[in-house]
């Protein structure tokens, strides 16, 4: 069968949010004489994540935000890495934190997650940010699931009423693109490792979202005819959670990987360092 969906560019979509951004960026430059400031922390030496953390720092510059860059030594304690962030926390140079992850088996994670100040978890990873996401409240959403949701609008998918169905339940993407989809009046399902016969409750999704991280997982038995697809795997090799070939024969729209929903996530990043800056600088 040939390929009926519609590409969804997330690389196109991205660039007008950077942009728009940037001149948020600098009409707060501005006015306020101060750069907004992300402070983008790594523990250790992962080649994948020296290389993400280059690519946002070098989109940092491009939107005109000021970027901070702390390496950490791949030794570095739970302690030390909660230090760091504490003090990054309270530092008022500094409007917004990414801790790039993973950090390591040996770190409590989500005891430096929680180092992080929610005034500038522009990651959206703490606990303080999950609530908000989950009660409709004022914060910031996990970046990926917040760009997976400004994607579904630039495309007119409307989601009241509608059937998603998220793969994967993570606690930085699975589980808060659930609970925003819910706040857009979705009904959602979650699925998992333990899910039994997978297929048959994707294909009842007019909305599937692949978050669990195994390349090609989802296959056109998967899905059902005219469903929205949206990849948010990421494999080594530049595979997804989908297998694109043969799912862009049932689907309405899809994401393809690269280009969907990664520079979605970073544009996404930026826009939440710019909201935290305004805030914190302007008491807005």
């Amino acid at each position: 069968m040939s390929p009926t969906a519609r590409l969804m560019d997330g690389t196109a979509l991205a660039r007008r949010i950077v942009e728009q951004a940037a001149e948020r960026a600098a009409a707060l430059t501005e006015q306020t004489g101060r750069t907004p400031c992300l402070a983008t922390v790594l523990v250790g030496e992962d080649p994948a994540s020296v290389t993400y953390v280059r690519m946002k720092r070098n989109r940092c510059e491009k939107a005109g935000i000021r970027s901070r860059h702390v390496a950490l030594p791949a030794t570095t304690t739970t302690g030390e890495l909660v230090d760091t962030l504490t003090a990054l926390s309270q530092d008022p140079e500094v409007h917004g934190i990414l801790l790039q992850h993973p950090v390591g088996p040996h770190i409590d994670e989500r005891a430096a997650f929680e180092a992080i100040a929610p005034e500038k978890d522009v990651d959206g990873v703490t606990y303080h940010s999950f609530a908000a996401m989950s009660f409709g409240a004022e914060g910031f959403a996990s970046c990926t699931p917040g760009g997976i949701l400004r994607l579904l609008d630039h495309y007119g998918v409307e989601l009241a009423g509608k059937h998603a169905v998220v793969v994967g339940r993570s606690a930085i993407l699975g589980k808060p693109v659930g609970m925003l989809l819910l706040g857009r009046n979705a009904t959602v399902t979650y699925c998992h490792s333990r899910t039994t016969d997978l297929a048959a409750v994707t294909r009842r999704a007019d909305v599937l979202i692949a978050a669990v991280g195994r390349p090609r997982l989802l296959t056109a038995d998967h899905i059902k005819p005219g469903a929205v697809v949206i990849d948010a795997g990421y494999n080594p090799g530049n595979i997804g959670d989908v297998d694109f070939d043969s799912a862009a024969t049932r689907a309405s729209l899809i994401t393809p990987v690269p280009g969907g929903v990664g520079p979605m996530t970073i544009a996404t990043l930026l826009t939440q360092t710019v909201d935290a800056a305004t805030r914190q600088l302007k008491g807005a």
